[in-house]
């Protein structure tokens, strides 16, 4: 798909009770699931469709009641195309996001943003110099699990982080040999087809930027790697690990998030967070914050424009005076005597395609709000770009097996 020139005049979004009206580049997969996802929105509407394949770009304009566009010119000359959501392979990306950019409309990317640093740069210049607001696909950024535990760091509950680790272990069963995933020119390579989701947690969660990169990976025969290993420092000390091996079968994917937060571990389940396991030491004034947390439950998964289902649980068991009141780690003298163990569950596996959905949901509410008011959104143009200089330092580092500082 060619990028168009930028359009002359910038279209203007209406007032807040007109749906933001949504262009889907991409009538694949992810297109049709966004465009699932934004026909659930009152304040976005799918009103134009282009794919390189007409019959796919059909289907989607018929399921969500939207026009067919010949191509991305034609897409962006249709004044009712307020937003153009980016469904295509990696290497498209960041081209389109400049043209739909310079053409004054919002953008809701795809992840990664781009593949290379210069890119990364052209899409942060063109999102600043129009004044559109850009999300990108980091969905996990929109998750009720990792929403909370941020909520439960800024209030003291989990303590800082100290190291992180990702674990995932992903199925190829569906990849073969001829998809654009294996072909680094069109998917960037693991790192940053699929790292960058976690790569960029893991900054969420330090609160840090990543300082520099260590890779190590698996070679096939014919070449392909299909797992990597990347240990990443941030700026503020913490470690973390980032595990991914496309070499499974979907039967035996498993993936497991770990957080090592000193006297307070998490565990979490699923690359789409669906089970989080806490185990910790407290004090008496923490014992009675986690023991009001199942009371909790809506305002600490509460994710804006995201919905739950009502199935959700936190539980909660707090064991008084299991150990002797003073600890100590890190040069630090701890009063920590009761232990606290905690689940935040949405559902078990069953639950996968559902918050899934919600957290796209979120993000789009979140594209819809920020184009109105101007606002910050949670995955915007900042996380994107820095997501990928970790995965661009990544996969540097695999190929020159050395220490590659991320660069800004």
């Amino acid at each position: 798909m060619t990028p168009a020139e930028p359009h002359p005049e910038p279209a203007q979004d209406g007032p807040a009770e007109c749906p933001l009206g949504l262009g889907v580049v991409g009538a694949g997969g992810f297109g049709t699931f966004v465009g699932d996802a934004a026909a659930q929105l009152p304040d976005l509407r799918v009103v134009a469709v282009t794919d390189e394949d007409p019959a796919r770009a059909e289907r989607l304009a018929v399921s969500t009641g939207a026009a067919v566009a010949a191509d991305l010119t034609t897409l962006l000359a249709d004044p009712a195309v307020q937003a153009v959501v980016i469904a295509t392979p990696p290497s498209t990306h960041a081209a389109l996001a400049v043209s739909a950019l310079n053409a004054g409309r919002h953008v809701f990317s795809e992840k990664p943003m781009a593949l290379s640093l210069e890119d990364t740069r052209r899409v942060s210049t063109a999102a600043r110099t129009s004044g559109c607001a850009y999300v990108v696909d980091h969905v996990i950024r929109y998750n009720p699990i990792i929403v909370a535990v941020q909520r439960l760091r800024d209030e003291g509950l989990v303590g800082q982080l100290q190291r992180f680790s990702f674990e995932n272990d992903a199925a190829d069963e569906f990849l073969p040999a001829e998809h654009w995933f294996w072909d680094p020119e069109l998917s960037g390579g693991i790192l940053l087809e699929h790292g960058v989701h976690f790569f960029d947690v893991a900054a969420a969660l330090a609160d840090a930027p990543a300082a520099e990169v260590q890779t190590m990976g698996y070679r096939r025969a014919d070449g392909r790697v299909d797992t990597v290993v990347a240990t990443v420092r941030h700026s503020n000390g913490v470690l973390a690990t980032h595990a991914h091996g496309f070499s499974h079968a979907s039967r035996a994917e498993r993936q497991l998030m770990r957080l090592d937060c000193g006297l307070t571990q998490l565990r979490i389940h699923g690359w789409i967070p669906l089970l989080a396991e806490i185990d910790g030491w407290v004090d008496d004034q923490a014992a009675q914050e986690y023991e009001r947390l199942p009371a909790r439950l809506h305002q600490l998964l509460d994710v804006p424009g995201g919905r739950l289902q009502g199935t959700e649980t936190v539980t909660v068991r707090v064991q008084r005076d299991a150990a002797e009141a003073a600890t100590h780690s890190r040069d630090q003298d701890f009063r920590a005597p009761h232990r606290v163990t905690a689940t935040i569950d949405l559902g078990g596996p069953a639950a996968h395609l559902r918050v899934y959905s919600e957290s796209v949901r979120a993000a789009l509410s979140d594209l819809a709000t920020c184009a109105r008011t101007g606002g910050q959104p949670r995955a915007g143009v900042e996380a994107g770009a820095a997501a990928v200089r970790v995965a661009v330092a990544g996969t540097r580092a695999l190929e020159t097996g050395t220490t590659v500082q991320v660069r800004v």
